[in-house]
């Protein structure tokens, strides 16, 4: 017997031991299941609530918001204060985090969340002011104004409260270990004042210009400018700025933050009223840089968006007019080359004078690290931004003008023109929208179209002016001023029935006035144009069409030439097959052929030929490059760069020879197989998805789609050229028929900036294929929100 139990003992222990191991292993699975619905319904409460009853302190009375099936909030309510009140609730409700980063970001004070990582981008946005602006702005503004603005700002702050009390706001704040403090009006306008910084203004092409002529022989540096000057300027300071030292952590938005728009006549559509179209091309990111909104009171029936963190609608329409805008793209930025007093380095010389410059303390806060004591300099001009105003290696330095930086007043243009009946009260409206300066085309019930490109657009004494920096100790290089409003270019019901523009040239030579040097490269207009001149009763549907088109005018007029110079040289078995399959091109970017991939990189390869011996930091200086590019392209052996290089079928024969190369590295060897698809995808990446491989699973939930169109299509598609991926395009659409009342849109990739939403990215796939959602006016179905007043 006890041999017996001896022999059972070790069973017994081993049987043991597994209970205890399947113990402790279900209750760490029980531990798991538990986190993993504690994280779950942690998150989830977050999502915005579209459904149901809130209670909000400061309403006047109850307000309605149906969400209708894309996410849009139609937003009711009986009196101005509720209405705004509540649209700064819903906008909190969906975007908090988007608009607690784009304040940041704007003000300079994302190292205070970030960390050290941010402190030179905030040394910039420090420098450059432009919270300082929004809160000069802010002086300027009616008391009508400034409620509205503290009526949005309350209803953030009534969202901001709730959230903070019950936990529950959006995860990433929880990621990044922070909470929003209270909104302000200030907020609101610093976010405006970011619009119109992200919309540029050519400072970076002015430095750019400045050091190829301080590095390159003339007559070549010159070829480089955006048009060859006829009085070839002269070096100002000469060598005693370095640029790229300067400039080296200055944050360039986009090469050309393009937009297309057009209105057409009744006389040319089938309704018997006017069409307008309008997508504006910015960054490409999740959430969207827009969001979709319907506003409604006894006062005021307005449709469209509204950056997240600003009231009003900025772009759409109501129940009389429609509008649009496109970058005009003017000179509103000049650099001075400042002389600094080599005693007293805050003073700056001016006719023949030291004066003293304003000093402003920024100390910057810093995540986990000591505070940054840090100094703004400005100038008469502005603020000194080489160098982003510490101590200059010599006694000269480069400070900025900029017209958005000086005190403006964008919002009341935007409400008054919410509420415009026609064409006479909204250019009323558009007299305060001073900066950025845009193309507005317009659409009125009445049968009125209309375009003015408006803004605060500064007089030079001639245009070769503003294609350098400029002394600042001399008075004659002074602005003289602005554009006269009623002298702005305007065109009201033309006789062709249809007024378009992309950013392309918009004032002929006679016009009295300089606009700008820099224009976007003129294929999208001239394709829109093309479209639109011949058309005939057109629809809503050709208005999408149109916005959706991939005709490449940019092939159409180099691929013969292409071909024709390189017809008789020797090249390589694959170089003749790509040829051949570009001969048989019909020039439209679609995702499913070899053609445009084959394009387009070899255009890359061309321009890295062409500026090879460009640093890499003054390339990103080299604002409207393709514009240059072209220009060499059209002078072939004339110009300088291509001679250099050993004339045009040699650049041509080289650049094609890596195309084809590095092109069968990647997708095989098989040539008609390749897809501009499978190189050119979108993403809408979410900000924090670069901080690890987990964060991107959770907020980039969709993988990249293939997509068509181009940086040069109407189907404006602009890609990082290392990875295709396009982060730059139409980041809205909108058509409309003025006979209806309701629109056509499409918000890419959704509405809601919570990753477990259902309109996450809803869009995303819309985007790719030109799906758009209609928004009515009138009666909406949706979920029902009440916002009720706290008593």
């Amino acid at each position: 017997m006890e041999t017996q139990e001896a022999l059972k003992a070790p069973v017994k222990r081993k049987r043991r031991k597994k209970k205890i191991v399947f113990t402790i292993f279900a209750v760490f699975a029980v531990i798991a299941i538990l986190a993993f619905i504690f994280l779950n319904m942690y998150i989830n409460r977050s999502i915005a609530q579209v459904e149901g009853e809130i209670e909000m302190q400061g309403l006047e009375n109850a307000v309605t918001v149906i969400t209708d099936e894309n996410g849009v909030p139609h937003i009711n309510a009986d009196n101005a204060h509720d209405l705004y009140m509540a649209q700064g609730y819903i906008q909190a409700n969906s975007r908090m985090f988007q608009m607690e980063m784009s304040r940041r970001q704007a003000s300079g004070t994302l190292s205070e969340v970030v960390g050290e990582a941010s402190v030179e981008q905030d040394k910039f946005f420090r420098t450059l002011g432009l919270r300082r602006a929004a809160e000069a702005s802010y002086d300027i503004y009616t008391e009508e104004s400034k409620q509205v603005l503290q009526w949005f700002a309350d209803g953030v702050n009534a969202y901001i409260g709730e959230a903070k009390a019950s936990n529950s706001l959006p995860v990433e704040f929880t990621l990044i270990g922070s909470e929003p403090e209270q909104w302000t009006p200030i907020d609101s306008l610093t976010i405006g004042k970011y619009m119109a910084f992200d919309l540029g203004g050519h400072w970076e092409r002015q430095a750019f210009n400045y050091y190829v002529l301080n590095n390159l022989p003339k007559e070549k540096a010159y070829e480089l400018f955006p048009f060859y000057p006829e009085n070839k300027p002269t070096i100002i300071g000469e060598g005693e700025v370095d640029v790229a030292v300067s400039f080296k952590d200055a944050v360039i938005p986009h090469a050309f933050n393009g937009s297309n728009n057009w209105v057409v006549s009744g006389e040319k559509t089938q309704s018997g009223l006017p069409l307008l179209a309008n997508d504006p091309h910015l960054g490409l990111a999740t959430p969207s840089i827009w969001y979709q909104m319907h506003l409604s009171s006894p006062s005021m029936n307005v449709s469209g968006v509204i950056f997240a963190g600003v009231p009003g609608i900025i772009l759409g329409h109501n129940e009389s007019i429609a509008w649009g805008v496109t970058n005009t793209g003017p000179d509103v930025q000049q650099l001075y080359v400042e002389k600094q007093n080599p005693e007293q380095p805050h003073e700056f010389l001016y006719e023949n004078k030291w004066e003293k410059a304003k000093v402003i303390e920024e100390p910057i806060k810093v995540k986990d690290n000591k505070p940054i004591d840090y100094q703004v300099v400005e100038t008469r001009h502005g603020p000194v931004i080489s160098e982003f105003a510490e101590e200059s290696s010599g006694d000269t330095v480069m400070s900025l003008q900029w017209t958005a930086l000086e005190a403006t007043t964008e919002l009341e243009a935007i409400l008054e023109i919410n509420q415009a009946s026609d064409w006479h009260e909204f250019e009323q409206g558009l007299e305060k929208f001073l900066a950025p300066a845009q193309n507005f085309v317009f659409a009125g019930k009445d049968g009125t179209i209309a375009y003015k490109a408006n803004g605060n657009i500064p007089i030079y004494n001639n245009g070769e002016d503003a294609l350098l920096p400029l002394e600042g100790w001399n008075k004659e290089n002074e602005w003289r001023g602005y554009i006269p409003f009623a002298e702005l270019p305007t065109v009201i019901n033309p006789d062709k029935g249809f007024i378009a523009t992309a950013n392309n040239k918009i004032a002929t030579d006679n016009y009295p006035y300089h606009i700008s040097n820099v224009w976007a490269q003129p294929y999208r207009y001239e394709r829109i144009s093309e479209v639109l001149s011949k058309g005939e009763d057109l629809t809503v549907e050709d208005m999408k069409a149109l916005q959706m088109d991939q005709t490449n005018l940019q092939a159409r007029e180099f691929v013969p030439v292409f071909l024709d110079t390189l017809e008789n040289a020797n090249l390589s078995e694959e170089q003749h097959d790509a040829l051949k399959l570009l001969s048989d091109w019909d020039y439209t970017d679609v995702k499913d052929a070899p053609q445009p991939l084959i394009f387009h990189r070899w255009m890359d390869e061309i321009e890295s030929i062409l500026y090879d011996e460009l640093p890499d930091d003054m390339m990103d200086l080299f604002g409207g490059k393709g514009q240059t590019t072209d220009e060499l392209l059209r002078a072939g052996d004339e110009s300088i760069w291509i001679r250099e290089n050993d004339g045009m079928q040699e650049v041509l024969k080289t650049s094609l020879h890596k195309t084809v190369r590095v092109l069968s590295d990647e997708y095989g060897s098989t040539m008609k197989d390749w897809r501009w698809g499978d190189y050119h995808q979108v993403q809408f990446d979410h900000p924090l998805s670069g901080v690890s491989p987990i964060l991107a699973f959770f907020f980039n939930r969709e993988i990249p789609i293939p997509v068509g169109g181009s940086s040069v299509t109407p189907m404006a598609a602009s890609y990082n050229a290392e990875t295709g991926i396009v982060n730059h395009g139409a980041s809205w659409r909108f058509v409309i028929d003025t006979a209806e009342a309701k629109s056509y849109q499409l918000v890419g990739p959704g509405q809601a900036g919570h990753f477990r939403s259902e309109w996450y990215h809803d869009q995303m796939g819309d985007w790719a294929k030109g799906a758009y959602h209609v928004t009515r006016l009138d009666e909406n179905d949706g979920m029902k929100l009440q916002l009720t007043p706290n008593r």
